[in-house]
């Protein structure tokens, strides 16, 4: 057995290997920071820290400009306002955030062991995100979807351990948070069946008593109540600049800086010069539509079996990321954090050659973006036909993968039906207990 092997025995090991990396990561940064005018920190942690120390001087957290989210990030970020931006405790939001996309590996691992994968497995699956350096690197940028993504895996890992009304919660907890994973209620609430099916069955339309079993009326009580009480305490602290800036303001932005989206040049146009297009029907305010309808209602529909839920809330985030009018690249960590659930049923991995093209495939598409980005954000240099040319390719690549990821969940949804057909023969009576 060679040395890697036996690593991946060791969860002890591994993990300290995530940890390790990110506290290098952590120190390099702020040496970086200090000694390079390309500074390592991203620039909307010096936002959310801004925010921090306002509101530890008495003020609101949007007094700072360009301060588009919960109050909550803020409030948690309250130590870095203790120190001045060379301390340390300036940087205790990134080690938070770091320790968080651990707390999500863990999480990931357990799940990954629930499906009755050896720890030595397991552990491999879920170094794909404990030991992915974009992962790490982001965390300790001080980019907040590590802490996010916690609460997403979380939500998840309580859902499939039956804890419905804990599931709920935390994804009252995580759309506060930030808005999208609205879309993962949608799966959760089709996959609290009472029997067996391969999409949510519309015949139950004609009984509300049998839409609204016990499970599905905790999810939605339970995530209605924290998400409504949250927002209602931060309305009444922060009035309508709480509505304005934490929620409606996703409806208009143009922020086309770093923005790999197919949208990004007409966000361009649109931000220089409004008066171009002031219909209220303009593309920034409906480009949603195509991504809710894709995301939210479309892909809700893929099979929700136990393990296949994980590949359906998959396959609804990254069709999310990819028809949102702003994609950067942390929005990446929004679908990357259930590939390590999703790779062992796939044909990623039973096709190497499909497995190796997929990934060389998102490289080299992000590579091409960021090569023209570049020469135009940072050179000054024009390259719009090469931005837009390189947009619409990374998109056509992300469309591809979707289309892989839809399929091998639909395949592997089907594989478990016709198990618990089997199942169901010999023993009649074990079919009737299935979510």
């Amino acid at each position: 057995m060679s040395v890697v092997s036996r690593a991946f025995e060791s969860p002890l090991l591994i993990f300290a290997a995530a940890l390790t990396l990110r506290l290098v990561l952590f120190f390099y940064g702020i040496y970086q920071d200090a000694h390079s005018a390309l500074k390592y920190t991203d620039i909307d942690y010096f936002v959310f820290t801004d925010a921090a120390r306002a509101v530890s001087r008495g003020s609101s957290p949007y007094a700072r400009a360009t301060y588009r989210y919960t109050p909550l990030l803020a409030w948690i970020l309250l130590p870095t306002s203790w120190s001045a931006k060379d301390g340390l405790w300036f940087h205790s939001g990134k080690a938070l955030f770091a320790v968080s996309d651990i707390v999500a590996g863990w999480l990931i691992y357990r799940l990954l062991a629930k499906q009755g994968m050896t720890r030595q497995r397991a552990l491999r699956y879920a170094s794909v995100w404990l030991l992915n350096p974009m992962v790490a690197n982001i965390s300790t940028r001080g980019s907040s979807e590590g802490l996010l993504c916690a609460m997403v895996m979380a939500t998840l890992y309580a859902f499939e351990t039956r804890r419905i009304l804990l599931a709920g919660a935390l994804l009252g907890l995580s759309v506060h948070f930030k808005i999208y994973p609205f879309i993962y209620g949608v799966s959760m609430f089709w996959a609290l069946k009472s029997k067996p099916a391969p999409a949510p069955n519309f015949a139950d339309l004609k009984s509300i008593s049998t839409l609204l079993n016990k499970a599905r009326v905790q999810l939605l009580v339970s995530s209605l109540a924290i998400f409504t009480g949250l927002n209602l305490s931060m309305y009444s602290i922060y009035g309508h600049p709480f509505v304005e800036h934490t929620f409606l303001y996703h409806f208009t932005r143009t922020d086309h800086r770093h923005n790999f989206s197919l949208y990004n040049t007409l966000l361009y146009f649109s931000s220089a010069d409004p008066s171009i297009n002031p219909s209220i029907i303009s593309a920034e305010r409906l480009a949603f539509l195509p991504q809710i309808f894709l995301s939210c209602i479309l892909l809700s529909l893929l099979p929700s079996t136990t393990c296949a839920l994980p590949t359906t809330l998959l396959a609804q985030t990254l069709a999310f990321v990819t028809f949102n009018k702003v994609c950067t690249s942390q929005y990446f960590l929004w679908y990357l954090i259930f590939l390590p659930l999703y790779l062992p049923h796939s044909s990623l991995m039973q096709d190497w050659k499909r497995g190796v093209s997929a990934l060389g495939a998102w490289i080299a598409g992000q590579a091409a973006w960021l090569g023209f980005g570049f020469r135009h954000e940072f050179l000054g240099r024009s390259a719009w036909l090469g931005l837009w040319g390189s947009s619409a390719l990374f998109f056509l690549i992300n469309c591809w993968l979707l289309g892989i990821v839809v399929q091998d969940g639909g395949g592997f949804a089907r594989s478990k039906l016709e198990e618990l057909s089997v199942v169901a023969k010999e023993e009649p009576e074990h079919g009737k207990l299935v979510r």
